[in-house]
């Protein structure tokens, strides 16, 4: 006999939520706790999803019972597909933005090309710009890349509907008219996927308005049916701001249900780290701080603001790149190693690596903000931005990590506009050899191992070591091993991240998306100095446009233990600098 109280019940259910496990234990509990009642009922619109369990959602209550007598988690037994019978509809909303035309529909239409969409699907873009079906498709062809034929097929997929973003809009009904309507198929699943391409203030409303009119699947819906939401970043501002979208939105929305995407995570490279890692037992070996001197993960740009300063200067670069796609980042090159390939249990170890970093002070900093040169204006001389902004457009930040495998050893995170370059770049530097055999201990110094992760652009990876150099005399040269995806893959389509990560949501799969607690754990490092930089607490140091940023990145990154090799440049593969 079991029994269990109302309001422990629904502890489970948000417990539960994090573990995608909702349906399974909402199933079991109404079969085998008396107290449940319909009162404690989930929301209509909350269903089995293809990434539950799947005898869970699909045995008998009885069955799943002693199912989960037999598994020591309910991330034992889990998968993540598309059912070959769904009925998908995917909307977008924010259909006329620029995000929209330059990256949704354009992986959306990836997908179809591939043959990753399920043949019963409809696209759905949904804004307040008053649009014809026709209209929509004349502002997506020029970034659709195909031939004409496939274009023309995909689009014919595509319709619109106007609507305001308020959350009682007649626009909702339209759009749920429309769902229902193509959901019109006896015992098939009905997929629903809304796509958020609009800016986070316009959020809580929006999924109000989409959980209260388009999100509800019926008296009888079919196991496999879900509801799923993706939303862009930046998830507010600091903490407090995170917290409250956080609740918001998850008031509308469980948490397997929300999909906050960073486009970072959906990179070539950056799923690559986990494979890497754990799939190679060399790298077991020294991914500690025995070896490790220090890490430098840096974000550059070539270009500054070009007269979107308006929508930069509310953020600056720590909250637009730092906060969430270089600490994703550090996240995977400094986790343990999960339990399994589950989402959470991925998860899981993220945020417990981002939980032993300490938050940030301003001592832990380098900022700078770009002026006019090599015959390009200043962040202050673009017209969108204020006369007295003082939002930093390059950011050095030093972290440290405090657990057993990582303790001492630097995590420097780098993100600038308007610099040199345009790179993302993952450099684990080694220590040197403590009893130099080769040349003096000064120049073993300035000649230390390095693996390297370029994530962008000409995707590679390369390990700095030291070689003797052709010749008869024994001397040395630093050289690399080098795996250029460009040379190796020549023949393989890398494809974009948001392809990866919409089919990702199709299919159920939250590994490459943030979950609440990674959110809240990334937040806390970054908030304390975010505040001090708001209140004018922080040095800004100018550095020229085109220019490799301030020039107080140099003591800051040797104080961090980085030692430069001189003379040495990577050189790419042609294949990659034509990739790049």
């Amino acid at each position: 006999t079991v029994s269990v109280s109302a309001r422990s019940l629904q502890g489970w259910f948000v417990l539960s939520d994090l573990c995608c496990t909702t349906v399974a234990v909402h199933t079991w509990c109404r079969s085998y706790c008396p107290t449940t009642t319909a009162a404690n009922k989930l929301p209509a619109h909350v269903t089995a999803s293809s990434c539950t369990p799947v005898a869970m959602a699909t045995d008998t209550a009885k069955k799943s019972y002693n199912r989960l007598h037999s598994m020591a988690s309910f991330r034992d037994d889990w998968d993540c597909k598309i059912a070959p019978d769904i009925t998908l509809s995917i909307v977008v909303l924010g259909a006329s933005g620029d995000l929209a035309k330059k990256k949704t529909f354009p992986a959306l239409f990836a997908l179809y090309k591939q043959g990753f969409l399920p043949k019963a699907t409809q696209i759905i873009g949904y804004a307040r710009s008053k649009l014809t079906d026709e209209a929509l498709h004349e502002r997506l062809t020029p970034y659709l890349k195909g031939e004409e034929q496939q274009v023309a097929k995909f689009l014919k997929l595509c319709l619109y509907v106007q609507g305001d973003y308020t959350p009682d809009a007649p626009g909702y009904q339209q759009l749920s008219q429309h769902i229902e309507e193509w959901e019109q198929q006896p015992n098939s699943p009905a997929g629903r996927l809304f796509y958020l391409a609009l800016p986070p203030y316009v959020y809580p409303e929006v999924c109000q308005g989409l959980s209260h009119a388009c999100s509800n699947l019926g008296p009888n819906p079919h196991s496999s049916s879900w509801v799923r939401a993706i939303v862009e970043k930046p998830f507010g501002n600091d903490l407090d701001s995170s917290e409250e979208l956080c609740e918001q939105l998850g008031a509308l929305f469980p948490e397997n249900q929300l999909y906050r995407i960073d486009h970072y995570l959906g990179k070539e490279l950056s799923q690559n780290l986990l494979v890497m890692r754990w799939a190679n037992p060399i790298f077991g070996a020294w991914w500690n701080r025995h070896y490790v001197n220090n890490v430098q993960i840096s974000f550059k740009e070539d270009f500054g603001t070009q007269g979107r300063g308006g929508y930069f200067d509310t953020y600056g670069i720590i909250r637009d790149v730092i906060q969430n796609h270089l600490t994703q980042l550090l996240a995977l090159i400094a986790m343990e190693c999960p339990v399994s390939n589950h989402p959470d249990d991925i998860r899981d170890e993220k945020c417990k690596v981002l939980r032993c970093i300490a938050p940030l002070k301003l001592e832990d900093v380098v900022l700078g903000q770009y002026t006019a040169g090599n015959g390009q204006p200043g962040y202050l001389e673009d017209s969108t931005v204020p006369d007295d902004s003082r939002a930093p457009t390059y950011a050095a930040c030093r972290l440290q990590i405090n657990n057993e495998r990582w303790a001492g050893v630097p995590f420097v995170l780098r993100a600038g506009k308007a610099l040199n370059e345009r790179s993302v770049v993952v450099r684990i530097q080694l220590h040197e050899n403590p009893v130099p055999l080769f040349g003096s201990q000064g120049a073993q110094q300035q000649m230390r191992n390095e693996f390297v992760m370029r994530l962008q652009p000409g995707e590679a990876i390369y390990a700095k070591m030291v070689v003797k150099k052709p010749g008869l005399e024994m001397a040395t040269d630093m050289s690399e091993l080098d795996l250029s995806y460009g040379e190796r893959y020549s023949d393989v389509k890398i494809p974009d991240a948001y392809e990866r990560l919409i089919l990702d949501c199709i299919r159920g799969d939250q590994q490459h998306f943030v979950r609440r607690d990674e959110l809240r754990a990334a937040w806390s490092i970054f908030t304390p100095l975010l505040h001090a930089i708001d209140r004018g607490e922080a040095q800004l140091e100018p550095y020229e446009y085109g220019s490799r940023g301030p020039a107080g990145q140099d003591p800051f990154l040797a104080a961090a233990g980085y030692k430069r090799t001189a003379g040495y440049n990577w050189k790419p593969s042609k294949s990659s600098e034509q990739a790049a």
